[in-house]
């Protein structure tokens, strides 16, 4: 009998719990004598169990429900809640921070300071892709008695620490990630004299044609944009209306404009039926991993009577002067003409001058007689 009372108090409890949210027979309040009486219980129950198969599957199904009733009552629900512990994300984050990093492309560039003092010495560093960056500024081995009091690197205004590669040489490592740490990096030299060194930092430049290029009205024209040892991510080309630059779509003007992205360093722009409305500044733009480059290319769109101006100005000059080479002959003509007249007339009038004199000796030799 003592034993099938335990056996019952300990169902009782059991039942207890599952009435209880979040319950489990160490929640219910125990006296000692309880305590002691359902300890004693507990260690007949397998003897008891061992009796029904149906009693064991009942207290398995029990401590499960009581197990998942445990976890749901402690564990968070939904989405937006995270479990206790350390910042994982922040970590992780840093870590694959290191870990691009660590696949960045490594290079190191150097300034030899050996002019003048006072001057300042300039390099210009192209980068296309992020990269660990290293600058160093060195002190010409002729210059060993130099006592250098102060070194300072800076960009613009802002001073950035260095370390002391060498004895004479001093060095600073940057990790370009974007566009906004390009620029230029000085380092000064202060001492007994002073010397400068100053690094810029830019994406690859893009070569297009200084000259303006010239067609005429109607005709079709390619402009060509490239970058010679480095590869553009994208190309775009813009054109110029007034101060606004306004992106080509070839795709929805194609009867109008047509580019040619092959090969991937270079960029054509075609442009067909050209008007005078077509003249004027046009952009190509490569984008790449580090910021975006432009180059300028200008068009001027003529018409077929500009190359004819200069044949038509000497036509007119040749006209001209035939035409003062033939007045000069007309004129040169009458006046000869004039003149032979002029003496024609002088000569008849002596014939007839001659004649009336001679009719006058005549007669007065008639008188005589």
């Amino acid at each position: 009998m003592p034993a099938f009372s335990g056996e019952r108090f300990v169902r009782l409890l059991l039942l207890l719990s599952l009435r209880l949210p979040g319950g489990s027979p160490a929640d219910l309040p125990m006296t000692t004598e309880d305590a002691s009486q359902t300890q004693g219980n507990l260690t007949q129950m397998p003897t008891r169990l061992n009796e029904s198969s149906t009693e064991p599957m009942t207290t398995t199904r029990i401590v499960n429900r009581q197990t998942r009733e445990s976890i749901s009552d402690h564990s968070p629900v939904g989405h937006g809640v995270s479990t206790p512990g350390p910042d994982l994300t922040t970590q992780d984050f840093k870590q694959a921070i290191e870990e691009k990093a660590s696949n960045f492309t490594y290079v190191e560039y150097e300034i030899l300071l050996s002019g003048v003092s006072g001057t300042s010495k300039e390099k210009n560093i192209t980068l296309d892709n992020p990269a660990k960056v290293e600058l160093s500024c060195r002190l010409a081995s002729k210059y060993p008695h130099l006592n250098i009091v102060q070194v300072a690197w800076k960009r613009g205004n802002e001073t950035i620490k260095h370390i002391n590669k060498t004895e004479n040489s001093w060095s600073i490592q940057l990790t370009v990630t974007d566009e906004n740490e390009l620029g230029s990096y000085s380092c000064t030299l202060k001492g007994e004299e002073e010397f400068k060194a100053v690094f810029h930092l830019q994406v690859p430049k893009i070569e297009g044609k200084e000259k303006p290029i010239i067609s005429y009205d109607g005709d079709s024209v390619v402009m060509i944009c490239k970058s010679s040892s480095y590869t553009p991510i994208a190309w775009t080309w813009y054109l110029t209306n007034g101060s606004e630059q306004i992106a080509i779509n070839d795709s929805l003007m194609s009867d109008k404009y047509v580019i040619d992205r092959v090969p991937a360093n270079t960029t054509h722009l075609k442009i067909l039926k050209l008007t005078k409305k077509d003249d004027g500044a046009y952009w190509c733009e490569a984008v790449f991993k580090l910021g975006k480059s432009k180059g300028k290319l200008k068009l001027k769109v003529l018409t077929f009577m500009v190359p004819l101006k200069p044949f038509l100005v000497i036509l007119a000059e040749v006209i001209i002067l035939v035409a003062i080479v033939f007045l000069y002959e007309v004129y040169s003509k009458k006046k000869e003409k004039h003149a032979e007249d002029e003496k024609e007339f002088e000569q008849a009038e002596q014939l007839k001058s001659e004649e009336s004199n001679g009719v006058e000796s005549s007669s007065t030799r008639h008188r005589k007689v």
